[in-house]
Parts: structure tokens; C-alpha cells; sequence
């Protein structure tokens, strides 16, 4: 029977943690890249190792060879991610360093975007996410519950501009990583699924214009966690509760952007009223399929 993270882990890996946390607790315009803290990352590399049940792999390495051989060549990529739990990405950035040539350095190329909640919410799980390089935006939904909560307008026009020049700055530092030949990971649905919340697994519109941006994609499908959201407690992402389990980490072959957007654009119809949606839906139905793919041989 799993436990808590706070219950497996206890005050004295969380004082560890906390001892060596250096990330802002605030986030704004001066402080979206967040470069990973190599001592806080010994901690994390440690509970996933001990989460890894025998079977644990990277699935299509030679996949992932390809992408980041085309990222080496100069291609700007992209990687989107299902989204399970907390540890999808410290278990990527695991498995690509023990399971690829070079997969220290490859690994060290991933930067996750990342929701400011993972840096104000609360200082274990910032100490949690500053473990991994990130940009940090202004999630639109994080937006809409700011909006609901404000006390007045002035509040709420100054959170707006306070989104702005957040996520201008992150597109700003996406930018010179991909310039240094970093990769972008983002989770197109924004948010860990939940089963029995649908919503919580549909792609979010602006993630077509990640499609614009980028050369090349791979999509990474996630097969089992050792981590699951305690339904009595699902915001509380330390009462996550922990067990080890078999994770496999698949990815598709790679993918143009511009070209795979451009030709599924062309099967929709002229009139259709939201084609960046329509775009995104593709790219979540794919998700599924790989990932029933991937059941079958886990």
C-alpha cells in the first residue's frame, strides 16, 4: 500500500530539500528561467530511483535518438508529454540520462514550461520543481482564477498586466533556448489528468502556436506512475500518494511541426470555427492511440 510523498519522505528530506532551495518564491518579468539547482536534483534523482520498478524503460529509443540528433543538427524541438503526476518529468530526465548515449547531456537539453503555481503554492514543491531547468509562464487558467478572485478592477487589470509581461518574457527566454539548442517540454493539457475529470485531459489551444514555433516534435507517452493524485486531496500535490510501479516512457517518431499542421489544417472544413482547437484535438487522439499501444506491451 503506497503512502503520502509527505508520509513516505518525511521532515527530514524535506528539511534537505528546503536547506538547498534557492528558486523565487514570487515569479515576474526578471525570473522566468529558472535554471535547475543541482543539489536539490540529487534528492529528487534519488526518490524516482527508488520508484523505478524493474521494467522501467525509455520505449522508440530510437525515437528519441532521432530527436535529439535533429535538435544537434541545428532543429528546434519540441517535446510534448502526457501528464499523470509530479514526477513525469524528474522520470523522463531519469530514464534519458541511465538509458541513452549521452543521456546525462541530453537530459541536461530538456526545459519544462511550467505553471508559476509550481514556485508560489508552496516552498517543498518549489523546491521539488527547481530541480528540473524551466521557463515559467502565466497559465491562462491561473489567469481566469485570479480574475475571479480579484476584489476590484484595478486588481484585476493589474493582474492581467502582471500576465503579460510575465509571458512576453517567457517567449523572450524560450527563444535563446532555442537558439542554445535547449528543448522545450510542454504538457499540452496544462494540468495532470484526473481520472473521472475528462477536461482535465483536453489540449489547450495555445499550444498550436508551440507548433509554429517549433522544427520538430516528439510526442511521450506515459505508461504507469509512481505517483497518484489522493482524490480527497487533489491540490495538495504532497499528499500525492507514492508507490513504486513500472513506467515507460514511449515516444512517437519525429514530427515536423509546420508540415503536420499545415496538412491537418487542410482536412478540416473552410468554416471550421476553431481549427487551433481542432489541431490540439488531433494531438491528444494521438496520444491515445500510442498509448493503448504501449498497454499492450507493458
Amino acid at each position: 500500500m503506497g503512502r503520502s510523498i509527505r508520509e513516505r519522505y518525511g521532515e527530514l528530506f524535506f528539511k534537505s530539500l528546503a536547506e538547498y532551495s534557492v528558486a523565487a518564491a514570487k515569479i515576474d518579468e526578471t525570473n522566468v528561467y529558472q535554471k535547475k539547482n543541482p543539489k536539490t536534483r540529487v534528492l529528487m534523482d534519488k526518490m524516482v530511483e527508488e520508484n523505478m520498478a524493474p521494467g522501467s524503460r525509455l520505449e522508440n529509443k530510437e525515437n528519441f535518438k532521432a530527436f535529439f540528433d535533429a535538435v544537434a543538427e541545428g532543429k528546434s524541438g519540441l517535446i510534448l508529454m502526457e501528464h499523470y503526476s509530479n514526477t513525469d518529468l524528474p522520470a523522463l530526465c531519469y530514464l534519458v540520462e541511465h538509458g541513452l548515449e549521452n543521456g546525462k547531456e541530453l537530459a541536461d537539453k530538456i526545459v519544462a514550461i511550467a505553471g508559476m503555481k509550481l514556485n508560489e503554492a508552496d516552498p517543498m514543491v518549489r523546491a521539488f520543481a527547481e530541480s528540473f531547468t524551466r521557463v515559467v509562464i502565466y497559465p491562462t487558467r491561473s489567469l481566469d482564477k485570479a480574475a475571479e478572485k480579484a476584489q476590484s478592477e484595478e486588481e484585476r487589470i493589474a493582474e492581467e498586466k502582471r500576465a503579460r509581461k510575465i509571458n512576453l518574457a517567457s517567449m523572450r527566454a524560450m527563444d535563446t533556448c532555442k537558439k542554445n539548442g535547449e528543448v522545450i517540454l510542454v504538457f499540452p493539457a496544462g494540468t495532470r489528468y484526473r481520472p473521472g475529470h475528462p477536461e482535465t485531459k483536453r489540449g489547450l489551444k495555445e499550444i498550436d502556436s508551440y507548433l509554429r514555433m517549433f522544427d520538430v516534435m516528439i510526442l511521450v507517452t506515459i505508461n504507469g506512475s509512481a505517483l497518484t493524485i489522493d482524490v480527497n486531496n487533489p491540490d495538495d500535490m504532497l499528499a500525492d500518494i507514492c508507490e513504486p510501479a513500472v513506467q515507460v516512457f514511449a515516444a512517437s517518431p519525429v514530427i515536423d511541426c509546420k508540415s503536420f499542421r499545415k496538412e491537418y489544417l487542410a482536412t478540416l472544413p473552410e468554416d471550421e470555427p476553431d481549427p487551433k482547437q481542432k489541431v490540439i484535438d488531433h494531438v491528444m487522439e494521438l496520444f491515445d492511440k500510442q498509448h493503448e499501444e504501449i498497454e499492450k506491451i507493458k
